[in-house]
């Protein structure tokens, strides 16, 4: 365990707090509003049709597009960083852990959520083993899947959904800041005084800040 050390917030009397706080729940709340319009307008953006075969390979053997979306509708893709016999990414294992039992909540809204990796699933299977995740996650032949979707060498996030013909459609895509949706542990810390003790953040003097990304393990690699 690690002790955070750095300036204290100011004082005050309860009321100078409750004026402060409703201060800034007012600005929350236009920020809630606003959310809620981009999710609308996203939910009205066009879909453009997926051409391509791709297939993978998981637990069940080699599946297709199609086959990842397990009879749902809607599909989720989280193309991680992970080539074989490379060191896992903190940030996409971050996300991973963030999944738990979300899985279940996704699934009853007729939507299924995968990971994919350029690593054989023999390396997958075992550092899933070794964190304790269980979310379904599929070998990306060649990265063919990861490069044709915008992942590059990073991360990405696609979304599909599929026709009552199970053709494919691509629906939505984000990366970089965009994954941070994902990342409950974020969304935690930002509500401290220390925040994220990040160097990019506007925080005030003395509070602690290391840069970003260094200060990221694996959930089993803190305090070693």
């Amino acid at each position: 365990m690690t002790t955070s050390t750095g300036a204290l917030p100011r004082s005050a009397s309860f009321e100078e707090w409750e004026k402060a706080r409703m201060r800034l729940l007012s600005k929350e709340k236009v920020v809630t509003r606003a959310m809620d319009e981009l999710a609308a307008e996203r939910r009205r953006l066009p879909m453009v049709p997926v051409e391509e075969e791709f297939t993978f390979t998981g637990g069940e053997g080699e599946v297709s597009l199609i086959d990842l979306f397990q009879g749902r509708r809607q599909l989720i893709v989280y193309c991680a960083m992970l080539e074989a016999g490379a060191k896992p990414c903190e940030g996409c294992s971050m996300v991973m852990d963030n999944v738990g039992h979300n899985l279940a909540h996704v699934h009853a809204r007729d939507t299924t959520f995968v990971f994919t990796s350029p690593a054989p699933q023999a390396e997958i299977v075992a550092l899933q083993k070794r964190m304790g995740w269980n979310a379904q996650w599929y070998t990306d032949h060649g990265r063919r899947f990861a490069d044709a979707f915008g992942a590059g060498t990073g991360f990405a996030v696609n979304v599909f959904i599929r026709d009552d013909e199970n053709r494919v459609y691509r629906t939505y895509f984000t990366t970089a800041r965009g994954g941070e949706l994902f990342d409950t542990h974020f969304r935690l810390l930002d509500l401290t005084p220390f925040g994220r003790q990040e160097t990019w953040e506007d925080t005030p003097a003395g509070r602690p800040q290391t840069p970003p990304y260094e200060w990221w393990r694996l959930h089993d690699d803190y305090g070693t």
